[in-house]
């Protein structure tokens, strides 16, 4: 039997939707009878309806609650409060505006009503952290703890879904830091759990629908329960570090939260393998602190604090602070380990299983291992190739640890791409479609592509192009009679000043209307359904063809075995792929989608973007140059827009 002491702190909730009505009813209980109002210009139209709830007992308002609670904010608004003789104080708004609430309550015991429209947890704590000089520093009294929480789930409707995922994980952080405390005990190590479990649960939920109430009923739910462990029980190393990150270096609070919540969680794991076990158990991972991580990536959060905004050269100075005083922590917080894991952080590396999955003596031959590999790349002469091979030889060794791979699971994968390069040919590209259908090649093109503002989206090139196709004169047919509805494609190519860009080589490939490109038909003599193509003086080509259909890709070959060992279809929205070469730009690769048209939600290449799926429209009647067709035909109109080369 363990013996413990729990300390529950007194507070009235009232939790549900539509209970902000209760507001006055709920001042009125505390005896308050003028109220100021402290609110934020991103919950304006929430504090309205409080206002109008209150009605005559709000006596002054103040709107300019800030990250960390500055003092200098704190005594702005002290003046407010003074000036208008506030016998209590309601706040709407999140973390920063309830801090705000109890550093006037700190000052004044007045009593508090406090509306959350995010995930903090702060709400429910006698803790206050305020930020002087640089310094965030925390404290707690019976004075700072709110009489009355309102939790209204509809004030959390309009939260961004980023700004919800990191609230929510935020909220998350309470409840693991909660379970590894010294004063931790079975009442806390209960609601942790229970958080722990809701979130991973509400959160997928919310970015599937981000107006789902029950999803968002049940994250604030969870942020109460770990707001309560955050009253209960004393935190440690990671809320130090977010203290120390938000206070002297102005990081925002709940970003830096889910950014450094899996690396003090890895940090802390050798020391704390129990705890882990129990909140990877709670997660359904594997790994608490890998699983805690890919949660985040999985929800687009932000992953490094390099993408907060802070600088390389500012970490040794964090670890400095965030260790220059003793306190409570499973494993001891060194500056030379403090350092290691925020250079993780601010990487944005993903945690590697600790102990709870591997042996300590497994682990540390891994890591030496993976170290002479990379140590042996350090002497070659190109740093890019350095730096690529060394990161890709953590992954994988990353990867082959944290899944435990097995012998068989290797020889199985190594036969997987030797299959995979056999079937490779001048006319069939496995290893390309195996890109392709890994997201792998869309990956690349966002990163190389994505940094032209004003031109149209690239797309992958995909496995059936192939080089130099036969020059054709504009209008011309690239399907030469095969079988299909007539097309006539009418595109015009510019730079991104608007003006035509003459003269520009434009490649063109598709697939005939079962599917198949002409380099899968061994009866096909000769290209057929591409062409390359050169603007004219306005930037125009034109063409017949046939409309594209929607296709499978190869599933003959280690490709299709691996969608069909996953479940996933192998078909591509109907497109057609175009190149654009010209003088002075930026090459284009891209595909032009048929509106309408099949997968284009589930495009087995992942090559979809909405601003490629345009308007193949039915026709009938004349066409553009004569041609005498019986029935529909269609018409595609687009302007290309390309970029010029950087100078």
């Amino acid at each position: 039997m363990k013996n413990f002491v729990y300390t529950a702190h007194p507070a009235r909730v009232v939790f549900g939707a539509g209970t902000f009505d209760q507001v006055r009813a709920e001042v009125e209980r505390l005896g308050c009878t003028r109220i100021l109002l402290l609110s934020g210009a991103p919950v304006a139209g929430a504090a309205a309806r409080v206002r109008a709830a209150l009605g005559p007992l709000v006596v002054a308002e103040f709107d300019g609650a800030a990250m960390h609670t500055p003092v200098e904010v704190t005594e702005k608004a002290l003046e407010v409060l003074r000036e208008c003789s506030a016998d209590g104080l309601v706040a709407i708004g999140g973390g920063s505006t309830t801090g705000l609430a109890k550093a006037l309550a700190l000052r004044t015991d007045l009593p508090q009503v406090i509306l959350p429209t995010t995930y903090a947890g702060s709400e429910v704590t006698p803790v206050l952290g305020e930020t002087r000089d640089g310094r965030k520093i925390t404290q707690s009294s019976p004075a700072i703890l709110p009489e009355t929480v309102i939790y209204d789930v509809d004030f959390t409707r309009d939260l961004p879904l980023a700004m919800s995922v990191t609230s929510g994980i935020n909220a998350l952080a309470h409840a693991v830091e909660a379970l590894y405390s010294p004063q931790a005990n079975p009442i806390t190590d209960g609601l942790a759990l229970d958080a722990i479990s809701r979130i991973p649960r509400a959160l997928p939920a919310l970015a599937a629908d981000p107006y789902d109430l029950d999803a968002r009923s049940e994250l604030l739910y969870a942020a109460w329960l770990a707001g309560t462990c955050l009253a209960s029980v004393g935190m440690g190393l990671h809320h130090k570090l977010c203290h120390t990150l938000g206070g002297a270096f102005n990081l925002r609070h709940a970003e830096t939260h889910t950014v450094v919540l899996p690396h003090a969680m890895a940090y802390n794991a050798p020391a704390a393998t129990e705890v882990m076990r129990r909140i990877a158990e709670a997660l359904g991972v594997a790994d608490a602190p890998s699983g805690v991580f890919d949660l985040i990536a999985s929800l687009g959060g932000p992953t490094s604090l390099r993408a907060l905004g802070l600088a390389e050269a500012d970490l040794p100075e964090v670890a400095r602070l965030a260790t220059a005083t003793p306190y409570p922590n499973p494993r001891e917080p060194s500056a030379e380990g403090v350092e290691a894991l925020l250079r993780d952080a601010w990487r944005g590396d993903r945690p590697a299983p600790g102990p709870v999955a591997l042996a300590p003596a497994v682990s540390a031959d891994i890591r030496r291992l993976t170290e002479q590999v990379m140590a042996s790349f350090a002497t070659g002469p190109d740093p890019r190739v350095r730096q690529l091979l060394s990161d890709l030889v953590r992954d994988l060794h990353q990867f082959a640890t944290r899944n435990d791979l097995t012998e068989a699971e290797w020889l199985y994968a190594i036969d997987f791409l030797t299959r995979t390069g056999h079937i490779c040919s001048s006319t069939r590209q496995e290893f390309v479609l195996l890109s392709d259908t890994l997201g792998l090649s869309s990956v690349v093109d966002l990163l190389t592509n994505s940094r032209t503002p004003g031109t149209t989206p690239s797309a992958v090139l995909g496995p059936f192009y192939v080089d130099g196709p036969p020059e054709i004169a504009l209008g011309a047919d690239i399907a030469q009679g095969l079988d299909g509805t007539p097309l006539w494609v009418d595109t015009r190519v510019t730079g991104t000043d608007g003006l035509p860009v003459a003269g520009a080589v434009v490649d063109v490939w598709q697939s005939n209307k079962d599917g198949f490109y002409d380099v899968q038909l061994p009866e096909i003599d000769g290209p057929v359904l591409r062409a390359r193509l050169r603007t004219d003086e306005q930037g125009r080509i034109c063409f017949w063809t046939i409309l594209p259909s929607q296709y499978p890709i190869p599933e003959d070959g280690p490709v299709g075995q691996m969608l069909a060992a996953v479940g996933r279809h192998p078909y591509r929205a109907p497109h057609l792929h175009f190149m654009i070469a010209a003088a002075g730009h930026r090459r284009l690769i891209t595909q032009l989608f048929v509106k309408g048209g099949s997968y284009l939600d589930s495009d087995t290449v992942f090559g979809v973007k909405d601003q490629l799926i345009v308007d193949f429209a039915a026709q009938d009647g004349p066409t553009p140059d004569g041609r005498d067709i019986d029935g529909e035909w269609r018409r595609l109109d687009f302007t290309f827009r390309i970029a010029p080369l950087a100078n």
